[in-house]
């Protein structure tokens, strides 16, 4: 497995600290992802967040005024696999309240102010996370391009994610990998293995609704 990544390309109202080990005195906040996951803690990754008490909803307070959910927490994220070739690390998300963990191409996104709301990325394994965070000329009509996407690549296809949550999922776009991946202005291209002519094919996909152009 590769060192852990650490990627901040959206702003976001939380700060987070990978640990090596799991601490011997626990936080009195504890999250594992996902819950039903069999002998969680080998290999897992262990992120102890805070959450950015001056950015929480004023309307989501505790009896005693305090920002609800502002209290740091350690989640704990099973491992997907060992394989140096997925993604381990943090990533910023469109949302500035969510958290994106990644462990060895498992990818949970964690609602910092709701650590118990998540979402268990249905890519298993994620072989690249890419955030497209450039923002659209003023004359652009496509708020989506305004608020960014974080993009999950799999073997055969990409998955956008907003900042409202799932944005689109590309066609098949390989049969065994994609290579060669970049964003060029509000296009994204790579190159797609092809079973047909067993050729690496380009593909060129509109990033706002992930359909081929």
């Amino acid at each position: 497995m590769t060192a852990p990544t650490f990627n901040g390309s959206f702003p976001h109202n939380w700060t987070a600290e990978i640990l090596p080990q799991r601490p011997m005195i626990l936080p009195s906040r504890h999250y594992v992802y996902p819950a039903v996951a069999e002998e969680v803690e080998r290999g897992a990754l262990e992120v102890l967040v805070h959450p950015s008490a001056r950015e929480m909803d004023p309307s989501n307070r505790d009896p005693a005024g305090d920002p609800a959910g502002a209290q740091p927490f350690l989640a704990t994220c099973a491992l997907g696999f060992r394989d140096p070739a997925v993604p381990t690390g943090i990533w910023s998300c469109p949302d500035p309240n969510w958290l994106c963990a990644v462990s060895g191409g498992y990818v949970y996104l964690v609602d910092v102010a709701l650590p118990e709301r998540f979402t268990f990325l249905r890519y298993r394994p994620v072989l690249e996370v890419l955030p497209y965070s450039t923002v659209a000329a003023e004359s652009s009509p496509h708020e989506l391009l305004l608020h960014g996407l974080l993009l999950f690549v799999g073997h055969h296809s990409v998955l956008a994610w907003g900042k409202d949550g799932e944005a689109w999922e590309s066609d098949r776009l390989s049969w065994e990998g994609i290579t060669n991946l970049r964003v060029e202005g509000p296009i994204l291209r790579g190159d797609g293995w092809d079973l047909m002519t067993d050729k690496d094919l380009p593909f060129a996909l509109d990033l706002e609704t992930g359909k081929r152009i």
